[in-house]
């Protein structure tokens, strides 16, 4: 497999479930304690020696182009009073060596048509996926873990972890056989289905590693649930040509799409990280 440059990072959505907190606000700019839940999932990227960040973005998400760019005037007022600390951060939010593109979701047509809309940039090399909503805190990034399982198997590979039974209705769940540790060969994958009938309680978390393929699978699918391109879809469609694995990563995933999951990140990581108390 060739070298996994490329992150593609889709943005677009409403975040109708933060109301009315996102109502001006994308929810990717909900901080986690003191950083924006993107800059999580873009730490996690460059960490795994991602170069090119690309942002699938709608209306009203200005604010993540703006916070990932220069802000001369800021870091010069920093600068002049001596704040260089503060300055070193804001530098180093991205890289020098690390490039964002943004480009329009024109439609909220799901999660397959925004990997869709990356492939201009993209193009025929294999790249990863976040999905900022799954904040995943790791000693290694799990992006990195992916890529590493992807070289070493030679397909696309997504980040899972084993749920309760009664939980495979909100996800993607894969079945298939282990070929090594904590990975699984996918022979299938079902999105969302009722817990009597799912098959297995692995289920797809919001870290992907995909092989360029994908795009043409996404363009012939039409439209699944919801009326909109599912990215499960293009992957079943995929498993028939391509190899795919599942990786069960390390690390301590929170659901920031979730009110629950938000409130765990900022206490977990405030304590961890930040020293904070919560008596």
């Amino acid at each position: 497999m060739n070298p996994i440059r490329k992150a593609v990072f889709p943005v677009a959505g409403l975040g109708t479930r933060f109301l009315p907190a996102t109502k001006a606000m994308p929810k990717e700019m909900l901080p986690v304690v003191d950083k924006p839940l993107i800059q999580y999932a873009v730490e996690e990227a460059v960490k795994a020696g991602i170069t090119d960040l690309v942002f699938i973005t709608g209306k009203h998400k200005r604010a993540i182009e703006d916070h990932f760019d220069r802000i001369p005037e800021l870091e010069a007022e920093l600068e002049a009073k001596g704040k260089v600390e503060l300055l070193n951060t804001l530098k180093g939010i991205i890289p020098d060596n690390v490039n964002c593109i943004y480009i329009r979701q024109p439609a909220p047509l799901g999660l397959g048509h925004a990997v869709l809309c990356a492939e201009p940039v993209v193009g025929n090399e294999p790249f990863a996926v976040l999905l900022a909503d799954d904040l995943i805190d790791a000693d290694v990034s799990v992006t990195q873990q992916l890529i590493q399982v992807a070289h070493a198997q030679g397909g696309s590979v997504l980040g899972t972890q084993e749920v309760p039974q009664a939980e495979t209705k909100k996800y993607g769940i894969i079945a298939g056989d282990m070929c090594a540790d904590r990975t699984m060969q996918v022979e299938s994958i079902v999105e969302k289905p009722d817990p009597s009938v799912a098959p297995s309680r692995n289920a797809v978390v919001g870290r992907y590693i995909l092989e360029p393929e994908i795009f043409e699978h996404l363009r012939h699918i039409g439209r699944g649930a919801g009326g909109e391109i599912q990215l499960t879809d293009g992957i079943a469609a995929m498993l028939k040509t391509r190899k795919v694995f599942g990786y069960n990563y390390e690390g301590t995933r929170y659901d920031c799409g979730s009110k629950e999951g938000f409130f765990k990140a900022n206490i977990a990581l405030g304590q961890k990280y930040h020293g904070l108390s919560v008596d």
